[in-house]
């Protein structure tokens, strides 16, 4: 440290963020959305009406549907998952599995018919959940690569705090009409210190939701390899009840839902049928979590072929469960009203500007000086800025826009919807490579801006007349044009910006002493 502690911070601040922004800036875009993943799944399915309530009779007879379409469709796999209607999504929904590795059934009934749902295919906000933790890469690799980030994430966090002398200071001042370094970097602090506590917890709670993954050691060593075996004794899943390796018959599901729903006084939300045609199987009812902070799942466990209780799981929680709970609940906030909500989706996108206008401050202090080439770290730098930072808001647009123009009956239409957004989040990208760099950032945000208004036509012209609900499809299109709006001010201030700099050149003005990158 020959130049000082709070020097070497800000060194470790500027390179770890760099490093790892553009991750961080696609994490932090699908986790923000990820606090409306229902509301855009409904947006995405305009076809599905919801219902004022789902008694318990429904459930019964819709679990029974779907067990009688699972053993005709999915007889050999191992366990089946079945998500019971509720009056947000009223349809039965299956998963199941062939064997390990494969790639899952999955199929949408209507709970009164038990046939296919006329629905389109959709993957819809789990997309951006998955993508949120996953990258779309295998899971394991994802989740190992996103974990890396989160903690480098959290150095950044900490090495920033320690750089600010005038952190406080740094929150009431924007200087828009400074050099285009000082205004950079003073809209990175204030979006860094306007939501510091959210950023820190949400980096900290996203690290620890995946802890096992990153440090099996003591469980592995305590457990002998079983983790399930750890969550059955900490509370958080019923025990496992091996297969007997002997035939065996289910029996009806329809008085075990009853029975679960006389038992715990929260909504069900699932059943998952462990060896379904073994004499030792097991039939699991999974309910929301209850109101709070913590988030556990109370569970009812049946012997499948007898529909006896087995386990009740309600509460009671061992404390380093319990912690770990309350940390997950934090994270994934299911516990927050409509307010709060909003409160946690502004301070997510309060994450995406500073990691975006740390990102754009890299490449903002070292723009070479007038007439020089730049080298070839600092294209590569800015064309992964364009590319993520414009290239992702326009790959989402463009993923809400195959929905309303692909085909209702085109095969495999929700990998369709998913390649779009790549596809679209190639092409934006490219712009990096134009030779211009200011007329790269304007016609990509621009076409951003575009792309995003596209969305609100071809909704009005193709799916008007499946809402079911006009006031909330067209507060999500007014939500999707303020995003138009705002991506179109951007690329018109860069315009407007780009005009007189050259004769701004003529009077130089000395470069500010950066605190913090």
């Amino acid at each position: 440290m020959k130049q000082g502690f709070r020097q070497s911070m800000a060194w470790l601040h500027t390179w770890s963020g760099l490093v790892v922004g553009w991750v961080l800036f696609a994490v932090f875009v699908t986790g923000t959305a990820t606090y409306y993943r229902a509301d855009i799944s409904r947006w995405m399915q305009p076809e599905l009406r919801r219902e004022a309530t789902v008694t318990p009779e429904t459930l019964a007879a819709s679990a029974d549907l779907a067990v009688a379409h699972l053993q005709a469709q999915a007889g050999a796999a191992r366990t089946w998952f079945i998500g019971l209607p509720t009056p947000e999504k009223p349809l039965v929904e299956l998963f199941w599995r062939t064997k390990p590795g494969a790639a899952p059934g999955h199929v949408l009934l209507d709970p009164r018919t038990g046939a296919p749902a006329a629905m389109r295919a959709t993957r819809g906000g789990d997309f951006f959940y998955r993508f949120h933790f996953e990258l779309n890469l295998p899971p394991l690799w994802g989740r190992w690569i996103v974990g890396l980030c989160a903690m480098v994430m959290l150095v950044a966090l900490v090495s920033g705090i320690v750089t600010h002398r005038r952190i406080f200071s740094d929150f009431f001042t924007l200087r828009r009409d400074k050099a285009a370094q000082r205004g950079w970097l003073d809209a990175h602090n204030v979006s860094g210190v306007l939501a510091l506590p959210f950023h820190l917890m949400i980096t900290y709670t996203g690290v620890v939701t995946l802890a096992l993954m990153y440090m099996p050691w003591g469980v592995t060593a305590a457990y002998k390899g079983d983790q399930f075996a750890f969550f059955a004794e900490t509370g958080q899943i019923t025990r496992n009840r091996p297969a007997a390796g002997q035939p065996g018959t289910l029996a009806p599901v329809g008085p075990m839902v009853r029975q679960a729903l006389a038992t715990i006084p929260e909504p069900l939300e699932r059943l998952t049928i462990a060896n379904p045609r073994d004499a030792n199987s097991t039939v699991v009812a999974v309910f929301e979590e209850p109101h709070g902070l913590s988030h556990e799942h109370p569970q009812v466990a049946f012997a499948g072929t007898s529909g006896d209780v087995v386990e009740v799981l309600s509460g009671g929680l061992q404390p380093a469960a319990k912690t770990f709970t309350t940390l997950v609940g934090l994270h994934e906030a299911h516990f927050a009203g409509a307010a709060l909500r909003v409160l946690f989706f502004l301070c997510g996108l309060m994450g995406c500007a500073m990691v975006a206008s740390g990102l754009v401050l890299w490449s903002v202090a070292r723009l070479p000086k007038s007439g020089a080439v730049p080298g070839f770290g600092w294209r590569l730098v800015h064309a992964l800025n364009l590319g993520t930072i414009a290239g992702l808001p326009g790959a989402v647009a463009a993923y809400f826009l195959a929905n309303r123009l692909l085909p209702l009956d085109l095969a495999g239409r929700a990998e369709w919807e998913v390649r779009v957004f790549f596809g679209t989040w190639i092409l934006v990208a490219g712009l990096g490579a134009w030779p211009a760099p200011r007329r790269a950032w304007r016609l990509s945000l621009a076409a951003v801006a575009a792309l995003f208004a596209a969305v609100v036509v071809a909704d009005a012209a193709t799916a008007r007349g499946l809402w079911d609900d006009p006031a909330w499809f067209l507060g999500f299109d007014a939500a999707l044009l303020a995003l138009a709006a705002g991506f179109a001010l951007i690329s018109h201030k860069i315009a407007r910006y780009a005009g007189p700099r050259r004769a701004r050149r003529a009077v130089p003005e000395p470069a500010p002493r950066m605190e913090a990158a």
